[in-house]
């Protein structure tokens, strides 16, 4: 007989009835330290997939987000915010490290940062000035992120701890080698592995079927498009809430919290009272099919994009009870509060969804409001900043040295620091290209002051192709000037090349 491998036994797993239907317990109670603490505690807030373009606080039609708007009313806004990735591992990555996706190369659906950098975290460099370490997420893609820099973080909750149904093994089982485990379920479950039993898959597949219908039915009436879930898991939003509030009432301080909830990510199951909330008809004028395009028809676009804002108004409505909670705790007056998102959502162009190597707005800009303790009153901040700011940011607030690797600048207001005149702020698509080799199959764009360019590398049907938006005229981004505009252009593919050497570059 041959012997079982680790992947037989991930196979082998999967086929047993490990998923979890009990509600999460309570965490056991931590004394805070004793004695007034001379650091401000940390909390940072990531909405999965949450676009700028659907939030009233940047223009939009709808009121999505009343209490998001409510805490921007203490806070600084900042308009201008983009994701240095157009999909949860690079935006993640580059938003826990301070670092663009050509450095740390986390640029795969479900990659991880170079083994270099996991000394290079937001938990690493607040962890050796005493903070307390907590991180949480709802998604298994920033789990393999956080389950490599796990012996930086004091109090890591894993993603079944607050799921009504984690199927997934891997995090119990293989820790060390989490992501190609939960890699080779997913492949299992998506039928992708030839090799797998036929009968022993349908066994699997028919008994979670029965498991997920029956827990659906029983929050039918608050849920009626499903449990908010991802992949086979299930939760409730007000669980993670709950647990968020017991957390927040009992860590040691001054502490560091990373917490990244899945909504408003596809499948958009909105609570009952947000499903039907906005009316149909109500999306902007279509736009011309990209090059690019997925071939979605507008009509699915409109749908799809409504049901998105009635997720968007359920979570800000969780949002909303965490933000009671705070005020009458007290914790915004000793802690700094940061809202933000991984990368934002595309309805557009043909185009659904985060997976495409297209970096339009609605997809890279992305909402930023940070409130400082005891702040009263808001601020706006248009200048254009990047999601590497935020931790060279957070550990001026603090008190910690800078690292000469961080590649982000001081967010403007914040620390008392003006905006950067010229400031040139990048994101990138590069899920196409090995982490180890060069980057030769990516889309990269530049944003400085009112333009952007756009560079299309790799794709046969789209290759070697610049598109040039003016961002103050045409906001939609419908006028490619690039041949009309060429010193603007000629400047901008000048702060691209600057970046050729690490874009090009093997590790």
């Amino acid at each position: 007989m041959q012997p079982m491998t680790r992947r037989d036994l991930v196979r082998l797993l999967g086929l047993l009835p490990l998923a979890s239907f009990q509600r999460p317990m309570s965490s056991p109670r931590r004394e805070p330290r004793q004695g007034a603490h001379r650091r401000p505690n940390i909390l940072i807030l990531v909405f999965d997939a949450f676009s700028a373009q659907h939030t009233p606080l940047y223009g939009y039609r709808w009121s999505t987000t009343p209490h998001l708007s409510r805490f921007a009313d203490r806070a600084v806004v900042f308009h201008s915010h983009y994701a240095a990735g157009s999909f949860t591992t690079p935006g993640t990555a580059s938003l826990l490290t301070g670092t663009y996706p050509w450095s740390h190369r986390a640029v795969n659906l479900q990659g991880t940062v170079l083994d270099a950098f996991q000394d290079r975290s937001i938990f690493h460099l607040f962890g050796t000035e005493g903070y307390h370490r907590l991180a949480y997420s709802h998604n298994m893609v920033v789990s393999s992120l956080l389950n490599q820099f796990r012996e930086e973080i004091d109090d890591y909750t894993v993603t079944r701890d607050l799921c009504l149904q984690d199927p997934y093994a891997s995090q119990r089982l293989f820790a060390s080698d989490f992501t190609p485990a939960v890699q080779a379920e997913s492949l299992i479950r998506r039928r992708g592995d030839s090799s797998s039993s036929l009968v022993l898959y349908e066994i699997y597949r028919l008994w979670m079927s029965y498991r997920e219908r029956r827990l659906n039915a029983r929050y039918a009436d608050r849920f009626p498009r499903g449990l908010p879930g991802q992949e086979d898991r299930v939760f409730l939003l007000e669980d993670a809430v709950d647990w968020t509030m017991r957390q927040l009432d009992a860590m040691p301080e001054p502490f560091l919290a990373y917490l990244h909830f899945l909504p408003p990510h596809d499948p958009y199951h909105a609570r009952k009272d947000f499903v039907g909330r906005f009316p149909r008809g109500g999306a902007p004028a279509a736009k011309p099919s990209h090059p690019l395009s997925a071939g979605v028809t507008e009509e699915w676009l409109a749908d799809a994009s409504r049901e998105y804002d009635e997720y968007i108004a359920y979570a800000d409505a969780e949002f909303g009870r965490l933000l009671d909670f705070m005020e009458a705790a007290g914790i915004l007056e000793t802690t700094y509060v940061i809202v933000t998102s991984d990368h934002g959502e595309l309805f557009e162009r043909g185009i659904w969804g985060h997976i495409t190597p297209v970096l339009f707005e609605p997809l890279i800009r992305i909402p930023l409001i940070i409130s400082r303790p005891g702040r009263r009153v808001r601020r706006d901040v248009h200048a254009s900043t990047s999601c590497v700011d935020i931790l060279p940011t957070l550990l001026q607030v603090a008190g910690i040295p800078r690292p000469v690797w961080c590649e982000g600048e001081l967010l403007p207001s914040v620390g008392d620091q003006e905006a950067a005149a010229d400031r040139a702020v990048y994101c990138m698509d590069a899920k196409g290209s090995s982490r180890f080799g060069p980057l030769a199959k990516r889309t990269v764009t530049v944003i400085r002051n009112r333009h952007k360019l756009v560079h299309y590398l790799g794709y046969p049907e789209y290759d070697d192709v610049h598109e040039l938006y003016d961002l103050n005229d045409d906001p939609q981004e419908l006028r490619n000037i690039y041949s009309s505009r060429r010193g603007i252009a000629s400047d901008l593919r000048a702060l691209l090349s600057d970046k050729s050497v690490e874009l090009q570059r093997r590790v």
